[in-house]
């Protein structure tokens, strides 16, 4: 090497150094001034960030958007300070919602001075929408490694349906970084396994081992061997021993990029807090501010000036230009270029992926939607929303998904031609097989809906439960992820109370922006589908029936149109002028029907209101809302197999509750139905009786 050469080599690795304690830095000064975050992980993990960053990531930072960009997620994200500094430090763009790249900073000094403050750009942990450059809401520890195991499905899927000889569209890579409590979490362990299984070789998680969590040392919970486990999944393992030697990790980063028959785990060994001379490898370094003091000590070792608070050297943004914007904005340039070659050739495909990008439904989705005639017998809701589902995922080829092993129950199989596995040697396929692995599927689906994939999961409504957090997550994030849970109630039958949901429909229904649906019969159903697809921001949940439900006659009852309005009046009394409201959702809602008939028999007034989503109800004016339950009529029942807990803002405080008030039981429907009062005669006893009591 020339004497010239080595000056230059030497002021590179100065000026690498000098980026490396900016992000440091940057991180100690933002937690501080909030008094509030965790400063140790990004102190440590700075110069593993960087060198991905800088030397490997395919990613523009003047197009954050760019759909063949390589994504990295935070799953540790209680680090989130190291994630804003790199979006600062390489000049990340901010995004509008309608995708407009703006020239403003998606972070900008000042936001990160307002780390952890009210309407900042700079929350504790990463939220996908508010800050551009975030790809994955993370925060809850397992979700972003979970969900990155959903991106690369979703890469793989992209290049499997879009790509063509000489036009290879899609092949970026998923980069996650996890720390020990990742690793801890269940959820990691079924999304590895899974990923695994499918020979993800465009994921690579990097584990930050830093032995340290809030409770203190691992040791007190945690001692296996990490690599060994993932190894067993199939997964290829390469250990950094050092997270400061950039010449090791850009070793393990090639390395990654060359193995291209399964994903990737790099074990880091880092000191959390690096540098600080009181905290390093503590677990105040963790979650606690380092203090005045202490950061001062800090950037003393660093070779900072003590004093400077938000410092951003000259050279440091310059240096970052050079290497991941000016090679990004290259990959980025000669990538549309392609497109634009691609479109004049495939211009059908190059139309379907402008839909897909803007969730839009492919042209004719709903060409195809089966018709329901009236059916005294009628199907479980189940079923007609597989046929329903079929339908549509026909003419709307991003339209995939899959259940926790559970398909033959929810119905949700594609099996029309062509449909197809998603599994190793064929990523072509639309059908998922999540395995037992609730909670990795919800965070997986997520994770291929940030990719602009329409996809669903499905299970039992009881098992729901495992998936809180994704379902959660869905609707903080503001994407449309598709839920779809059978089983609804205690039409579980025979199988228990173990199986039969109490509570879960309350707690679905309590999540803002979710949007539940719980039809009463097939054309419902259809209609539940349409609003489904329509959703561009709001995830949606299809409760379904295991038993058989009327159809029923819409020439004779009100049009299931109305289920976009989330209720409707499905059969009134003469003139409008009802004496009594009889209301329900799903399976419930025949038995009012039924009620309906013999009081209309007896000369009462009934009205029977089917409110399959209390949350589309409330998107309606109020005028509408009155228009179907009258203020007058203050006799009112509710019916629902479930929980009657929220019922009571339709029914008013006088109003009568027909619901679940204990578990269920191990019976046939028959008896459960009889003992629990879900019969045609109990609800005509309760209009009764609020007849009475409205009327004296």
């Amino acid at each position: 090497m020339a004497v010239s050469d080595q000056s230059v080599a030497t002021s590179s690795t100065q000026l690498d150094q000098l980026c490396i304690n900016t992000i440091r830095t940057l991180s100690m000064d933002a937690v501080q001034k909030a008094n509030s975050g965790h400063p140790g992980a990004p102190m440590a993990l700075a110069p593993v960030a960087y060198s991905l960053w800088q030397q490997f990531l395919r990613y523009d930072p003047e197009d954050p958007i760019w759909p063949n960009r390589d994504r990295f997620i935070l799953s540790n994200g209680h680090a989130s300070m190291l994630l804003y500094s790199l979006l600062h430090l390489a000049g990340v763009r901010q995004v509008t919602p309608n995708g407009e790249v703006l020239s403003t900073p998606a972070v900008s000094l000042d936001d990160i001075k307002n780390f952890r403050q009210l309407g900042s750009k700079t929350p504790g942990h990463p939220e996908y929408g508010l800050t551009s450059g975030v790809e994955t809401t993370t925060g809850p520890l397992g979700q972003g490694v979970a969900n990155s195991v959903g991106m690369a499905i979703a890469e793989r899927w992209l290049a499997s349906y879009f790509n063509r000889p000489g036009f290879e569209l899609f092949n970026y890579n998923i980069w996650a970084f996890c720390g020990d409590g990742d690793m801890m979490e269940g959820i990691s362990s079924e999304a590895a396994s899974i990923a695994g299984h499918l020979k993800l070789s465009n994921l690579c998680w990097i584990y930050d081992s830093n032995n340290i969590t809030i409770e203190g040392n691992t040791d007190l919970a945690f001692n296996e061997d990490v690599g060994a486990r993932f190894a067993a999944y199939g997964w290829d393992v390469t250990h950094v021993s050092d997270a400061n030697d950039l010449n090791a990790l850009s070793d393990a980063y090639n390395h990654a990029l060359g193995v291209k028959d399964r994903p990737k785990l790099i074990i880091v060994n880092s000191h959390i807090g690096y540098g600080s001379p009181n905290r390093q490898d503590t677990k105040e370094a963790h979650g606690e501010a380092l203090g005045e003091e202490e950061v001062k000590l800090t950037k003393r070792f660093y070779g900072w000036p003590e004093d400077a608070k938000f410092l951003v050297p000259d050279g440091v943004r310059e240096n970052f230009r050079e290497g991941i914007g000016k090679r990004g904005k290259q990959l980025n340039s000669q990538w549309k270029a392609l497109f634009a070659k691609y479109s004049s050739q495939y211009p059908d495909l190059a139309e379907q992926f402008h839909r897909m990008q803007g969730h839009e439904p492919a042209s004719g989705w709903d060409k195809d939607l089966p018709t329901f005639p009236a059916d005294a017998k009628g199907l479980a809701t189940r079923d007609s929303s597989g046929k329903v589902l079929n339908a549509i995922a026909k003419n709307e080829p991003w339209l995939m998904g899959g259940s926790a092993d559970l398909y033959p129950s929810t119905k949700t199989r594609l099996t029309f031609d062509r449909a197809g596995d998603f599994e190793p040697g064929n990523y072509s396929g639309r059908n998922f097989h999540f395995g037992i692995r609730e909670h990795a599927m919800g965070a997986i689906v997520n994770g291929m809906v940030l990719s602009n994939i329409r996809a669903y999961g499905s299970t039992f409504l009881i098992f729901s439960d495992y998936m809180k957090m994704p379902i959660r997550i869905s609707a903080i994030m503001e994407v449309p992820s598709i839920w779809i849970f059978t089983h609804d109630s205690i039409g579980v039958g025979e199988d228990g109370p173990t199986h039969q949901p109490i509570e879960q429909l309350v707690t679905l229904r309590a999540v803002p922006g979710l949007i539940t649906l719980r039809p009463a019969d097939a054309n419902e159903v259809i209609e539940a589908w349409k609003v489904v697809m329509s959703l561009k921001k709001e995830p949606a949940v299809l409760v379904l029936t295991r038993q058989a439900v009327p159809t029923f006659d819409r020439t004779k009852y009100g049009s299931a149109a109305g289920v976009a309005r989330g209720a409707y009046i499905l059969a009134d009394a003469e003139g409008g002028k009802p004496q009594v409201i009889l209301m329900a959702t799903g399976s419930e809602v025949y038995l009012c029907i039924e009620a309906y008939e013999k009081l209309k028999a007896e000369g009462i007034r009934a009205r029977v209101v089917s409110m399959p989503s209390w949350e589309l109800f409330e998107h309606q004016d109020k005028s509408y809302r009155d228009e179907v339950l009258l203020p007058s009529v203050t006799a009112r029942v509710a019916v629902e197999q479930a929980s009657g807990m929220g019922w009571a803002q339709y029914t008013g405080a006088s109003g009568r509750i027909i619901g679940m008030h204990t578990f269920g039981a191990s019976a046939p429907l028959k008896d459960l139905q009889k003992k629990f009062g879900f019969n045609s005669e109990a609800i005509i006893e309760a209009a009764r009786d609020q007849l009475k009591k409205n009327n004296p």
